[in-house]
């Protein structure tokens, strides 16, 4: 059962930023993971009891929680360690693990950054062309307007982590949905999380409303890139 994080403030990933070292990490390994890594694990795991339901033309995968060691091998930064924890509860199709799919929910807590959101965050090509077909019809696109007006209302934010310059050919410049048409991906962020949540167990019931209200929109993404 997630009983809470180590503190609210992140004490230890700001403590990493300062001495991001190996020697610094090994010393203070266990407080990772007693304080972090573990919780998080039984984070997500009681938040996907807690949502299935939510998800009627979905499944829900195993949770996965990201290793803290980063990839330096193409990076200037040679700091070996990330100075957050992330992780998520992926979508599956068909019973079959897909890495192209949406998430129910990513949550992100570290030095100075803490924050929840769902969506798909980067599509494959295929999926992006399926996206773009069904914003452009004229039904279906509708539709997920509607989505993000009703979140937006409840203080989530759509976002695309990057956008086309202009509206992709074959469709219309003017199109009444051309800003969506540019996304090469589709996000929404949860409302700011309430920092005396991340060392109480009522984060779970907290993640677990926005995923709720945010599970018709991964629905929809996940129906439409199918």
């Amino acid at each position: 059962m997630f009983a809470g994080f180590a503190d609210a403030d992140g004490r230890f990933f700001k403590a990493l930023a300062k001495r991001n070292e190996r020697e610094w990490f090994l010393a203070h390994k266990d407080e990772f993971e007693v304080g972090w890594n573990a919780p998080m694990k039984a984070l997500l795991g009681e938040l996907r009891e807690a949502i299935d339901a939510a998800y009627v033309r979905c499944e829900l995968d195993e949770p996965k929680v990201f290793r803290i060691f980063r990839d330096v091998r193409f990076s200037k930064d040679k700091s070996p360690y990330k100075k957050h924890i992330g992780g998520y509860i992926p979508l599956t199709r068909g019973g079959k693990k897909a890495t192209d799919l949406p998430m129910a929910v990513y949550f992100h807590v570290g030095a100075g950054e803490t924050f929840a959101a769902a969506g798909h965050y980067m599509m494959g090509k295929e999926s992006l062309e399926r996206f773009r077909a069904a914003i452009a019809d004229d039904k279906r696109g509708k539709e997920l307007v509607k989505i993000l007006a009703t979140l937006a209302k409840k203080g989530f934010v759509a976002q695309a982590h990057e956008r086309s310059k202009r509206v992709p050919k074959g469709f219309p410049a003017d199109h009444p949905r051309a800003e969506l048409l540019t996304y090469k991906g589709l996000t929404v962020g949860f409302p700011p999380v309430p920092k005396a949540m991340l060392a109480s167990p009522k984060l779970v019931k907290w993640l677990a409303a926005g995923c709720e209200a945010s599970a018709p929109l991964v629905d929809w993404i996940a129906v439409a890139t199918a």
